[in-house]
């Protein structure tokens, strides 16, 4: 269904569909920020995470969701500089009219406000262009970065998914977020960007939990 992500951008920060070409870069990358990244990687229960990737099987591997129509995986980059990855996946049409987002980023470009603006932009391409409702994140309780990234765009705390994916040699617990179409009166990176994003109520929050 999508032969090809589009290009989104914002200043230096801008999504392009990720390509065969860049398999070196997304090996480089991986490998050069393996200490960064490994504590939030999944992986096959009963297997170690590997300790290195195969980037243009990785890379064909997204690209066939694209062209099934489940998924847009994007290269983010920084200043043309290939910084990290965005996936849209798990894209459900019919009553749900439902995806997923998750990402990375290397660490050197980390604090640049690249991760927020790229989640940013993915989410209004997929509800206000693409013609989703939904927009899920899920997310470890353990891994702050990525909380401050769905409390700047006001993303929704909607509950805690129990063991949800193995990462880092165990069933990890993460917290689920989620923003709806309609309770959206600005695209989300216009509002983050302006500072008009609303201060979410007490049950709309993430509560403290323990393994």
């Amino acid at each position: 269904m999508f032969d090809i992500a589009p290009r989104l951008q914002s200043g230096a920060i801008a999504l392009r569909p990720i390509r065969l070409r860049d398999a070196r870069a997304l090996e480089r990358e991986l490998s050069d920020n393996r200490q960064w990244l490994q504590q939030w990687e999944a992986h096959m229960p009963g297997t170690r995470p590997p300790s290195a990737i195969d980037g243009k099987a990785t890379i064909r591997g997204l690209l066939e969701g694209a062209r099934a129509g489940t998924g847009l995986p994007f290269a983010i980059e920084v200043d043309g500089e290939f910084a990290g990855q965005l996936n849209v996946s798990s894209i459900t049409w019919g009553a749900l009219q439902s995806a997923t987002l998750g990402y990375w980023i290397a660490e050197r470009f980390a604090g640049r406000g690249a991760t927020p603006t790229a989640t940013a932009l993915a989410t209004d391409y997929c509800l206000f262009e693409l013609g989703l409702h939904r927009m899920e994140v899920c997310i470890r309780p353990e891994n702050k970065p990525s909380l401050r990234i769905v409390e700047k765009l006001g993303f929704r705390f909607e509950g805690i998914r129990r063991r949800y994916i193995y990462i880092d040699s165990d069933w990890r617990d993460h917290l689920c977020f989620a923003l709806v179409r309609e309770e959206l009166a600005e695209p989300v990176l216009q509002r983050w960007q302006a500072g008009r994003v609303p201060q979410l109520p007490e049950d709309s929050r993430p509560p403290t939990i323990h393994p």
